[in-house]
C-alpha cells in the first residue's frame, strides 16, 4: 500500500519543518517545499493526494498557488494557511474551493482533520 503524499510550500522554515514533522508523524509521507514555483516544477506535483500552503509568500500566494492548479485542470485537495487571517482571503479560499482555511499556529488535531477530509474529497478523482 503506497502512502499517500502531502505537499507542504510555506516559505517560514520553522511552520515548514512543523508541519512536516507532523505529516509524516501520522504515516503519510511529506514534501516540502519553500516556494510555490518549487512545487510547480517538482515531480511530487503529479503524485501530490493533498496540498497544504501557506496565503503569504514571495511571488505566488497559496491562493494564487490553488487558482493555478485548478486553472490548469490539476485537482489537489488544499489546505491554506496563513498567520494573517482576514476575511476576504478567507472568502476567497472557500470561493475558490479549497478544503480548509486555517489560522497559524494550526492546532494539530484540526490540520489533521482537515487533512484526512482533504484525502478523502480527492478519492473522488481529479
Amino acid at each position: 500500500m503506497s502512502s499517500s503524499i502531502i505537499s507542504i510550500v510555506d516559505d517560514d522554515p520553522s511552520a515548514r519543518e512543523g508541519i512536516t514533522d507532523l505529516v509524516r508523524s501520522m504515516g503519510y509521507d511529506a514534501q516540502a517545499f519553500e516556494r510555490a514555483e518549487e512545487f510547480l516544477a517538482s515531480p511530487h506535483l503529479e503524485r501530490t493526494d493533498c496540498l497544504i500552503t501557506d496565503v503569504r509568500m514571495p511571488g505566488m500566494t497559496g491562493l494564487e498557488l490553488h487558482d493555478r492548479l485548478v486553472s490548469s485542470g490539476i485537482s489537489i485537495p488544499t489546505i491554506v494557511t496563513t498567520a494573517f487571517p482576514l476575511d476576504a482571503d478567507r472568502l476567497r479560499a472557500e470561493q475558490s474551493g479549497v478544503c480548509c482555511y486555517l489560522a497559524k499556529p494550526c492546532d494539530e488535531q484540526l490540520l489533521l482533520d482537515c487533512i484526512r477530509s482533504a484525502l478523502a474529497e480527492g478519492g473522488k478523482g481529479s
